[in-house]
């Protein structure tokens, strides 16, 4: 955990979240949470969520000391006066910077309960996302994401609807049996196959928040950034995936 801290003063918490780790505390005990962690590390009895990542998202989590820098900072979000920027590696080959912009709603067609859709005509809530290229590896490539609303999976439920969905993501790749699957017995060889990554592949890389009398700014270095995933990506096209 000391290694996940990135900064820290007597008001905030700023960390590096690795991916698989859930943020809110949970039944497995302190050390299965961030937010568990983190009281255990510093010894403290509370600690204000103030942003959040799914279970297999990695990167920037912002956590509050005090109620007065929580309340500040979530007012900061309430008012949109916040700019967060996030890395992804999509499937295919993203030539040039696109945006979606779209209703989401539930999938009542998916065997996956959790899901979600693009919608049109006034259902829904409305989600814009916008994706800038950084660099193709193999067949996937590096991607800037931006999400100017913050809707429920919106990242991956665009990505999957420009045709290029997020690297490892059990949902929105493709066939969400996939997902079901993993939650009934693990990590198979059919989702080794379909998927080459065991999470999806999303990184919250930047986050920026401002308000009457402040402005932070934090920035976490991507893993797939590393030589590894190249050379990952560069082996799924010498195989055909």
């Amino acid at each position: 955990m000391e290694a996940c801290i990135l900064e820290e003063d007597e008001d905030l918490l700023v960390l590096n979240k690795p991916g698989w780790l859930v943020c809110h505390p949970s039944k497995n005990g302190p050390w299965s949470s961030l937010v568990g962690a983190v009281r255990e590390l510093r010894g403290l009895e509370r600690i204000h969520l103030v942003s959040r990542l799914d279970r297999e998202t990695s990167g920037l989590v912002v956590l509050a000391r005090n109620h007065r820098t929580a309340s500040r900072l979530q007012t900061a979000f309430a008012k949109r006066h916040t700019r967060k920027r996030y890395r992804a590696l999509l499937a295919g080959r993203l030539e040039e910077e696109r945006s979606t912009e779209s209703n989401l709603e539930n999938d009542p067609e998916s065997p996956v309960v959790v899901q979600q859709r693009v919608c049109f005509g006034g259902r829904g809530k409305a989600a814009l996302t916008r994706f800038r290229p950084l660099e193709s590896w193999g067949p996937h490539t590096l991607v800037e994401v931006e999400p100017v609303t913050g809707r429920k999976h919106q990242i991956r439920v665009h990505a999957a609807w420009l045709e290029h969905p997020i690297l490892g993501d059990k949902i929105y790749g493709g066939d969400p049996t996939l997902y079901l699957e993993f939650v009934e017995r693990g990590w198979t060889e059919r989702l080794e196959q379909e998927l080459r990554y065991p999470r999806q592949a999303l990184h919250a890389h930047s986050l920026e928040v401002w308000g009457d009398d402040f402005r932070n700014q934090w920035t976490a270095p991507c893993p797939f950034e590393a030589e590894g995933f190249k050379a990952l990506c560069q082996a799924a096209e010498r195989d055909g995936a």
